[in-house]
């Protein structure tokens, strides 16, 4: 009975420890929380491009993942990609910025 009882014990621990392990996140998974912190720096660095006068009416796409933020699209000047990338670094959050924004 005692050995019934150890190994009972023993299964059910194994099966907790595999069940913590599969909840993990990998560096391929976000979890809920990074996925929410993603767009709240993606609305915040939409939102500041968006206020600024010089870039307001280009279209630059924002995309965040783990914090790294990623600008892409078209702008008129180099000024501009520079610009847009000073204010998505400013963001608080925001690890790196890939800049991507092409002058046409």
């Amino acid at each position: 009975m005692k050995k019934r009882n150890i190994a009972i014990r023993y299964l059910v621990l194994l099966m907790l420890i595999a069940t913590l392990w599969a909840c993990g996140s990998t560096s391929k998974q976000t979890s809920p929380g990074e996925y929410f912190d993603d767009s709240v720096i993606t609305t915040k660095v939409k939102s500041l491009l968006a206020a600024d006068d010089f870039l307001k009416s280009f279209q630059i796409g924002v995309k965040t993942y783990k914090g790294n933020v990623q600008l892409n699209g078209f702008v008129g000047s180099q000024k501009a990609v520079d610009k847009a990338g000073e204010i998505a670094g400013s963001v608080k959050g925001v690890k790196s910025v890939k800049n991507d924004l092409i002058v046409k």
